[in-house]
């Protein structure tokens, strides 16, 4: 395994959702010091997302022949410079202008992160890299976004938004000493494209809908997280950064449970963990006190924690190696039309009716995704002929996510993936 490059990748991420999930931490603070409402904060993220969604796949084919490791390092510059740029702009419509810098800078670098962690090593080391990389998201839950409001408290809110800064503008340069070059500009991997009729569309366009959905559910609570933790369940201002890294913490522990028995069928593992996740949700709503609703947030990060992963390394084994950078841009679009339509229906619902109502909200969400996910597995289940038998047939059902005819010992890499990651982080993604 090339540690440093993987762990050079793996801070990369960190320091990208750490910044995108800025404002959720430190939306009274924002709110105070911009004068405008909290849902008009949280839509920094709805901004953030958008501009994701509407600039990733396109700039991602214009790049397709740019050196690779170039180009990681100059979206990690440009995001660096508008989180500095951010602590610094006096209006409201000032920030949002930076923030959809930021989300340009932050589609191109997720388009490109897994696929390049995917060229450092082997195909049976696919799913360890990608787990090992994108395990820096899971850091900053764990510690990025706690810390950063913890200081956001402290210091205030733009100071924080320029160590950010300042740590992402370090992390270009980290990336530029350490990250192998495996540029693969100029080959067919890099410039293929997803048409009509390719065997690996339907599967992709599957896990990026589900994706979509349950990314809108949660970032319509998530982002809303700290006056819902305030306003609706009780608890103390000052409690808010140790809540998220209870959160961070117990959704880390959802990758080591992905990794165990479980899991070993991915399509139940992850319907498990919608459910699991609702059931959370809709205890956080009832407000039924201070020690059940502690438990219901962990509950909630511990599920959560469990599906990033699980959709991401589908995605990738759903994927011919040639299209992976086109597939990540798909999945990137998917995630952010989640994240920022979920920013944007929870701004509409908390203006409308109050942030109370979101958890019920996400709860349906997901009871609709696990649905869509035992249908599409459902439709899965193919009559396929092994390779070197003659003579008959077989019935095989294929996992969601999993192109018909992929070998089955790779077509369940999800646990092999996540037993070799849970030590340090967990899998996830923006």
């Amino acid at each position: 395994m090339p540690w440093p490059g993987l762990l050079a990748l793996a801070a990369a991420v960190f320091l990208s959702i750490t910044t995108e999930m800025l404002p959720t931490g430190l939306l009274p603070e924002m709110s105070a010091g911009l004068g405008v409402a909290e849902p008009l904060v949280g839509l920094l993220v709805s901004v953030f997302a958008f501009a994701v969604v509407v600039t990733s796949a396109p700039l991602t084919a214009l790049t397709s022949r740019m050196p690779r490791h170039g180009l990681l390092v100059a979206v990690l510059v440009v995001l660096g410079c508008s989180t500095l740029a951010s602590a610094l702009v006096s209006e409201y419509w000032m920030l949002v202008v930076v923030r959809i810098a930021g989300g340009i800078a932050h589609g191109v670098f997720w388009a490109l992160v897994a696929a390049y962690a995917a060229r450092l090593v082997g195909p049976a080391q696919i799913g360890r890299a990608v787990a090992v990389t994108l395990g820096g998201g899971t850091l900053a839950l764990v510690a990025g976004v706690p810390a950063t409001t913890a200081l956001g408290q402290l210091l205030g809110w733009r100071p924080v938004f320029a160590i950010v800064a300042a740590l992402t503008l370090g992390g270009a340069l980290l990336v530029w000493r350490i990250l192998p070059r495996v540029d693969s500009a100029g080959s067919p991997a890099a410039a293929a494209r997803f048409r009509l009729g390719d065997p690996g569309l339907r599967p992709v366009l599957v896990v990026c809908a589900v994706t979509a959905v349950t990314m809108l559910g949660q970032y319509a609570v998530f982002t809303y997280v700290s006056p819902l933790l305030i306003v609706v369940l009780g608890f103390d201002p000052g409690l808010v950064g140790p809540l998220l890294f209870v959160y961070g913490v117990t959704g880390a522990a959802g990758l080591a449970v992905t990794g165990s028995a479980i899991a070993r069928n991915p399509t139940r593992a992850i319907v498990a963990a919608m459910a699991l996740a609702a059931a959370a949700l809709l205890a956080l709503g009832a407000s039924l006190g201070d020690v059940p609703s502690l438990i219901a947030f962990a509950v909630w990060g511990l599920a959560f924690g469990a599906i990033p992963p699980l959709l991401y390394t589908r995605l990738l084994h759903a994927t011919p190696e040639s299209h992976r950078d086109a597939a990540s841009a798909l999945y990137t679009t998917a995630f952010n039309i989640g994240i920022g339509g979920g920013a944007l229906v929870g701004a509409v619902v908390f203006g409308w009716i109050g942030v109370q109502v979101l958890p019920f909200l996400y709860a349906a969400v997901l009871v609709v995704a696990a649905l869509v996910v035992m249908q599409a597995a459902g439709r899965g289940r193919v009559r396929a002929q092994p390779a070197g038998i003659t003579g008959g047939t077989e019935t095989r059902s294929i996992p969601l996510g999993v192109v018909p005819g992929t070998p089955p010992s790779r077509s369940s890499a999800i646990p092999e993936m996540v037993a070799a990651a849970a030590g340090p982080t967990r899998a996830s993604t923006a």
